[in-house]
């Protein structure tokens, strides 16, 4: 009965969260491809603006109002972030791909993790320039959803072969300043092609079956919370570089499944 009541909880709020990222993706779309656009700097000097910041105060607002019992972790008002009492958390990244979403680049998503007792149990992906969406819940399926088109299961790619395999990874530097400049060679020579299609959007991509692996070298917990449900019920793997599965550990890649034994040597 239990599992039974958690499973309906998080029902409740995936249903609520694929809504709410509707409007967090209006409030983005406002400042997209604005001239008048201020493009400020954080302590690790990656850029923010008043759309990631807009997006996710309405987002904490929300949740505050809906499920005030739950716990709020967000990349842009961390001083905000605080513990709950239901178990539930909700993991915010209102722009993956601030610097996409800067150049006037429509590949930026918005992401909403939610966990049970630390464990992640439903994503959603949302690509509003391109008005794309993945979501999921342990043991419903991925879906996916263009424009207003009804939803329809979102399944991985059945590629067998990394020589046949599209990869796909957010940036390059990431992989030099991580010293990891040899797994970018090794991954780009073993692949038929690689691109940088990357943050979000990429995952969606392999979610979709349109892309067959992704790779990031850096990752923080808001930036991977709403991947790891989504590519397990798609039929995939989400994993950090060992090959645990987590969204904790700094890294991730994710594939097919079927080329999961293949990449992972490649990582070590």
């Amino acid at each position: 009965m239990e599992s039974q009541a958690k499973s309906s909880e998080v029902q409740v709020r995936l249903a609520w969260a694929v809504e709410a990222v509707r409007e967090a993706g209006r409030i983005t779309l406002d400042y997209f491809r604005r001239s008048d656009l201020t493009v400020e700097r954080k302590q690790d000097d990656s850029p923010v603006t008043v759309a990631d910041r807009g997006a996710e105060a309405f987002l904490r607002e929300q949740i505050a109002e809906r499920f005030p019992e739950d716990a709020v972790v967000g990349e842009e008002f961390k001083e905000q972030d605080h513990d709950g009492t239901s178990g539930f958390r909700w993991i915010l990244d209102p722009i993956d791909g601030t610097k996409s979403f800067v150049h006037g680049v429509p590949l930026y998503s918005n992401l909403i993790g939610l966990q049970y007792d630390r464990k992640s149990v439903a994503g959603v992906i949302r690509i509003p320039a391109l008005d794309e969406m993945v979501y999921a819940a342990d043991g419903q399926g991925a879906w996916y959803v263009r424009g207003v088109a009804d939803p329809v299961r979102a399944q991985v790619s059945a590629t067998p072969e990394l020589e046949k395999a599209l990869f796909l990874t957010s940036e390059i530097e990431g992989f030099s300043q991580k010293g990891h400049f040899d797994v970018l060679n090794r991954l780009a020579d073993a692949t038929r092609v690689s691109r940088t299609w990357g943050d979000g959007y990429g995952y969606l991509l392999v979610a979709t079956g349109r892309a067959d692996l992704m790779v990031d070298p850096a990752m923080e917990v808001w930036d991977a919370a709403a991947l790891l449900p989504i590519l397990r019920e798609a039929g995939g793997t989400f994993t950090d570089w060992t090959g645990e599965e987590t969204v904790e550990s700094g890294n991730g890649f994710a594939t097919n499944g079927v080329l999961f034994e293949q990449v992972l040597p490649l990582l070590r």
